[in-house]
């Protein structure tokens, strides 16, 4: 996909964001380019939503193709998405014409169903049986709109379909011993997260506070492995990588704040055990957040330590509203507050670095509020597949000849 926009577009996303947050992203940008330059690496740590709304995974997946992400932990949610292309389309009608049981339908009474060629349900009957009578009688009634939405999710059937599919996956992880996310990732369209770390064999992991969610698919993330190896393998790529950009993302107690990490954690007694830590003192933390509290709390630092020193509650001494991910953040000195639309800011980080590193990247991602982001959102509805179940399972065959 070439890029929706040029040097305009991008200026405008600059002219949206003030002096701080300018200075923010020019220091990530030197700081990215710094740590690429000399061989390091990058981390993305993504929460779910507005990740997918805006294009951002899509984007991340781009800068994972040309080596420029080496790492990434998100939500189930994320995962889910991601197996069923990210983002599609669907139409809406009213669930008590269905004749549904209203007592389990979601509020608003609606029933959603994914907007289908018959030639792509033609595909999933191959997998599942599909119910063609509801098909039919949600065709006929008026619809009460069409919109594009995060992939899979409420609607028939391609949310029952990753349902499915996750304890297949799941079935899979276990018997070859590995995450949910690498399994998966085996199938998953070469433009997610997923699919773009499965070929160029980069890590993508789960963070334990955003395993609930996405349905099906984060109870079977959870169980594909233990919690203990999911934060310590969650250790080893965090203390792998120098940079760490954290993207709309809430409960990042893990990456600042874990049993194995030892400058803003808890993992004194996990080294006092002799188990394996990692340490986020020399490491740069960049956040991409809208709340104004996160760069109140930076600006607090000294406030925020001493409430810590006297073993006071941060939020009265800071006297803002307190996030549990404030408190390392806060106090380090690598930190790097964005406050600004992750749609407008990710797009500016990913030109620019990749101008600074003479990187060509073949997508870039727009804020849905402007009409390349309009633009950018059909275009994923029409290019990022859903998971090839048929590419996944052959990947397993693979994996179990080579093991």
């Amino acid at each position: 996909m070439a890029n929706l926009f040029g040097l305009n577009q991008l200026e405008y996303f600059r002219s949206s964001l003030d002096e701080r947050s300018l200075e923010g992203v020019r220091s990530a940008v030197k700081k990215i380019i710094e740590t690429k330059k000399r061989g390091g690496h990058v981390m993305v740590v993504t929460g779910s939503g507005p990740n997918i709304h805006e294009g951002v995974t899509t984007l991340i997946a781009e800068l994972i193709r040309v080596g420029l992400v080496d790492a990434v932990s998100t939500s189930s949610a994320v995962i889910a998405h991601e197996m069923a292309g990210s983002l599609d389309r669907v139409y809406r009608v009213d669930a008590q014409a269905l004749n549904m049981d209203m007592s389990k339908m979601p509020r608003g009474d609606v029933f959603e169903f994914t907007c289908m060629t018959q030639e792509e349900l033609a595909n999933l009957k191959r997998e599942m049986p599909l119910d063609d009578e509801l098909i039919k009688r949600g065709e006929k009634l008026p619809h009460q709109n069409e919109i594009i939405k995060a992939a899979g999710n409420m609607a028939y059937p391609m949310g029952l379909r990753t349902e499915r599919l996750a304890h297949e996956v799941l079935g899979l992880a276990r018997m070859y011993g590995l995450s949910f996310e690498t399994v998966a990732g085996w199938g998953c369209d070469e433009h997610t997260m997923l699919g773009a770390a499965a070929r160029k064999n980069v890590p993508v992991l789960v963070t334990i506070p955003q395993l609930v969610g996405g349905g099906a698919v984060g109870m079977s993330i959870g169980d594909s492995i233990p919690v203990s190896e999911r934060s310590m393998r969650i250790s080893r790529m965090l203390s792998s990588c120098d940079v760490i950009i954290e993207s709309a993302v809430a409960l990042t107690q893990e990456i600042h704040d874990g049993p194995f990490e030892c400058y803003t954690g808890h993992g004194i007694w996990a080294w006092w055990s002799g188990q394996n830590t990692y340490n986020l003192r020399e490491k740069i933390l960049v956040r991409i957040d809208l709340d104004e509290n996160l760069r109140k709390a930076v600006e607090l630092n000294k406030t925020v330590q001493e409430a810590i020193d006297k073993g006071l509650p941060k939020t009265k001494a800071a006297k803002i509203p307190f996030r549990m991910e404030m408190s390392a953040f806060a106090r380090h000195e690598g930190s790097i507050p964005i406050v600004g639309d992750i749609g407008k800011v990710w797009p500016l980080i990913a030109h620019d670095v990749a101008k600074g590193l003479g990187v060509e990247l073949k997508f870039l991602s727009a804020s849905q509020d402007t009409p390349e982001g309009a633009s950018m959102r059909e275009w994923i509805v029409e290019n990022v597949k859903a998971l090839d179940r048929e590419k996944m399972l052959e990947c397993a065959r693979k994996y179990n000849m080579l093991y």
